[in-house]
């Protein structure tokens, strides 16, 4: 019999919010972003064509809005063919047993995020020491044990290839994770970046709130392997792309993009690492 899903005994609703929070962005004709009260949920696939996917899936308690955002996106009933995770944390799989157990589709993640979403690991406790502004400060009453979607989840293929996302090829993006990826598409180099580099000050909760555009590292009390973390963001600079969604943050496209991930590789020690925490 199969084993019932379950979150961590520490999943409760998070009272934070931004400006942005429950604002839609049409970033290309298949690409659509939505901000979810502090973080982001990527929709991929043409309102007009049918089969989508979702990638990520939100905070705590999000279900009902995110399968809102669904249905007035792609109609009435519509439902996603998978969801795709760039990390388990859980900000991004806040609500997504509940949008397994109401559209019966599957779940993809890197083979090394596999134990963080089976029940068998849990991430590193957040970092509240780590030099950053309030959010870092209160990040140790943020949710952080495994969650445990049996055999919903499953590997992304090694062929880098994407489950029912054409075109598009995984890329590794460790360093906010072991696992942490990132989605590429080649013909127009739209880059869903997750959490390897965000659009806001993450640790600032001023700047969340108000979503104050400004390229920045992974957040910094979630963060575990600095070194790592750097050369992701240089693969995805090393990418040139011309439009990226991040997973905090609003999206960034064309000269500003290219300039401020120049920037960031370039001055990743002041503008990312922290000068103290446990992780350095």
């Amino acid at each position: 019999m199969e084993k019932e899903m379950s979150y961590g005994t520490d999943y409760h609703y998070i009272p934070a919010t931004s400006v942005a929070s429950g604002l839609g962005i049409e970033v290309l004709p298949d690409i659509y972003c939505h901000t979810i009260q502090i973080v982001n949920i990527c929709l991929v696939g043409n309102p007009n064509e049918g089969d989508f996917v979702l990638v990520d899936a939100g905070m705590p308690d999000s279900a009902h809005e995110i399968m809102a955002v669904v249905e007035e996106r792609y109609g009435e009933g519509k439902r996603p063919s998978a969801i795709i995770l760039t990390h388990g944390h859980f900000d991004h799989v806040g609500a997504i047993i509940e949008l397994i157990d109401y559209w019966k589709v599957p779940v993809y993640a890197h083979p090394l995020e596999i134990p963080f979403l089976t029940g068998q690991k849990s991430y590193p406790e957040p970092d509240s020491t780590v030099e950053g502004g309030m959010i870092a400060k209160i990040s140790p009453f943020f949710p952080n044990e495994p969650i445990n979607l049996g055999e919903h989840v499953h590997e992304l293929p090694s062929t880098g290839t994407v489950p029912h996302m054409p075109g598009w090829r995984w890329i590794p993006t460790p360093g906010h994770t072991p696992g942490h990826v990132s989605f590429f598409r080649e013909e127009d180099r739209s880059l869903i970046v997750g959490d390897a580099f965000v659009t806001v000050k993450q640790d600032s909760l001023y700047k969340v709130l108000t979503q104050e555009l400004e390229i920045s590292g992974p957040p910094r009390y979630l963060t575990t392997d600095w070194h790592s973390a750097y050369e992701s963001v240089r693969t995805l600079q090393g990418l040139r792309p011309s439009v990226a969604i991040t997973g905090h943050g609003m999206p960034m496209e064309g000269d500003l993009l290219s300039e401020s991930l120049d920037k960031l590789v370039n001055e990743f020690d002041q503008i990312a690492i922290p000068d103290y925490g446990r992780f350095i």
